[in-house]
C-alpha cells in the first residue's frame, strides 16, 4: 500500500501530460490535413506526383522489413511493366502503338484488381456468414485471405488509376 502511494506520488501530473499530448496530436493532424488540402488545390500536379510516388514506394519498405515476399514479387512485376509502359508513354515523339499499349495494360490491371477486390469482398462476407466452415477452413485463414485480396485489389486499382491518368496526360500533351 505504501509503495502504491509512492508510485502515485512519483507519477502525479502524468494524466495532464497525456491529455496535452493527445491535444497536440489532434492539432497536428488537423493542421497537416489543412496543408495537404491547400497543396492539392494550389498545385495539383506536384501533389499527384508526390502522392503517387509515395504510394508506390513506401509499401516497398514495409514489404522488405516484414518479409512479405508474395507482395514483393507482385509489386516488382507490376512496377517493371508499369515503368516500361510509363516510359513509352512519356517519350517524344510518341510511337504510334503506344496509346494502345497503355490502354491495354491499364485496362488489364483494372479488370484484375476489380475481380480481386470482388473475390476478396465475397470471401470476407462468406466468412462473416460462416460459409467457410462448410469447407473446413478456419475463420482466421478465410478472413486473412479475403482481406489480403481486398487490399491487393484496392492498392493496385488505385495505383493503376493514378499511373493511367499520368500517362494519359503526357500522351495528350504530346499529341497536342
Amino acid at each position: 500500500r505504501v509503495e502504491h502511494a509512492r508510485m502515485h506520488a512519483k507519477h502525479r501530473g502524468h494524466e495532464a501530460m497525456h491529455a496535452e499530448m493527445v491535444l497536440i496530436l489532434i492539432a497536428t493532424l488537423v493542421v497537416a490535413q489543412l496543408l495537404l488540402v491547400q497543396w492539392k488545390q494550389r498545385h495539383p500536379r506536384s501533389y499527384n506526383l508526390v502522392t503517387l510516388f509515395q504510394m508506390w514506394v513506401v509499401p516497398l519498405y514495409f514489404t522488405i522489413k516484414l518479409n512479405w515476399w508474395r507482395f514483393l514479387v507482385i509489386w516488382v512485376l507490376f512496377s517493371a511493366v508499369t515503368a516500361f509502359v510509363t516510359f513509352r508513354a512519356t517519350r517524344k515523339p510518341l510511337v504510334q502503338t503506344t496509346p494502345r499499349l497503355v490502354y491495354k495494360w491499364f485496362l488489364l490491371i483494372y479488370k484484375i484488381s476489380y475481380a480481386t477486390g470482388i473475390v476478396g469482398y465475397m470471401a470476407v462476407m462468406f466468412t462473416l456468414f460462416g460459409l467457410n466452415l462448410l469447407f473446413r477452413i478456419k475463420p482466421e485463414d478465410a478472413m486473412d485471405f479475403g482481406i489480403s485480396l481486398l487490399f491487393y485489389g484496392l492498392y493496385y486499382g488505385v495505383l493503376e488509376r493514378d499511373f493511367a491518368e499520368m500517362c494519359a496526360d503526357y500522351m495528350a500533351s504530346t499529341i497536342g
